[in-house]
């Protein structure tokens, strides 16, 4: 295994193959600032300009492309409040609100550098452990997964709060929206009304987009106001940083979540940041600022749906 690694890492650092990834990376910042497309959207438009191309290099930029895209996304959910992509929904709960504050460069120091954090993790652990997760990972079954479905539901009851039963009632509205369409065991048609439309069931992002986007929108159009007032460029960028290094443990934590959770088949950043943010509100002596402004609400997520890449 140590020779394969040491040839492969031999065989990327070339100027060429590093120059395809630094393009996948440009490409990928670009495709993850604009909210609702994500990883998918970014590979679709890129494979075509693939064919032709030798192996390696186009390996190395599809790998550059999807490796940044969990960070760029996170412009959109701190500055605008809409998530780039499903694996940031949970960002924006405290993101936002930060921006709101004047601190956005404070949020968004503070998830670069938990995705950076996040990011070398989940490489590390997938080197490492990569022939020793393979089997664990096979020997899943619906009974595993089952409970993993318990464990994401149980979050509702975390970040609920004090408001349990609208809580539950959310939840209850997730899962009927999310029967919608074709089942996957048995193929049939769940509520679609005749709607071809429904067929593939409801996007995710769009669901995300609308939960979040259009509120925020139609607020600034009726206040007629900047999103923050009087807030200085670059300010506390700094302090996210320090923030990150107090909360170390906690990103290290999610990131092993996010591990985790990435190796497992059919889960993905749409799970991953919920349960990272679930993570951070358990393990917090003071949960009334979640929602508020908390930068753990931010770092926990951040670390874990970069790290999921890895896994």
């Amino acid at each position: 295994m140590i020779d394969v690694f040491f040839a492969a890492l031999a065989e990327l650092l070339t100027f060429q193959h590093i120059g395809f990834m630094l393009i996948g990376v440009v490409i990928g910042l670009c495709i993850g600032v604009l909210p609702g497309l994500g990883g998918i959207a970014g590979l679709s438009l890129l494979i075509p300009f693939l064919y032709g191309m030798d192996d390696v290099s186009a390996l190395a930029m599809l790998i550059g492309l999807v490796a940044v895209i969990p960070t760029s996304d996170t412009f959109a959910s701190v500055l605008m409040g809409i998530p780039g992509s499903s694996a940031s929904q949970a960002t924006v709960l405290d993101g936002f609100p930060l921006a709101k504050q004047g601190q956005a460069a404070r949020a968004l120091s503070a998830a670069f550098i938990s995705s950076l954090f996040g990011g070398v993790f989940g490489a590390l652990i997938l080197t490492g452990f990569v022939l020793i997760a393979r089997p664990l990972i096979l020997a899943f079954g619906s009974a595993e997964l089952f409970m993993l479905s318990l464990l994401g539901l149980s979050m509702v009851a975390v970040l609920s709060g004090r408001s349990l039963m609208k809580g539950m009632a959310a939840c209850g509205l997730g899962l009927l929206l999310g029967s919608v369409g074709g089942a996957p065991a048995t193929g049939e048609f769940r509520m679609v009304f005749g709607l071809t439309y429904l067929y593939d069931s409801i996007p995710l992002v769009v669901v995300g987009l609308g939960l979040f986007a259009v509120p925020e929108i139609a607020d600034l159009l009726r206040s007629n106001r900047a999103i923050a007032e009087g807030a200085r460029l670059g300010a506390g960028w700094f302090q996210g940083v320090r923030d990150w290094w107090a909360n170390l443990f906690l990103s290290i934590r999610c990131a092993g979540i996010g591990c985790l959770v990435g190796a497992i088949p059919g889960l993905g950043g749409s799970v991953v940041d919920w349960i990272a943010y679930g993570h951070a509100v358990q393990t917090s002596k003071d949960t009334s600022k979640f929602g508020k402004g908390e930068i753990r609400g931010v770092i926990g997520p951040e670390s874990a749906n970069n790290a999921m890449q890895g896994g």
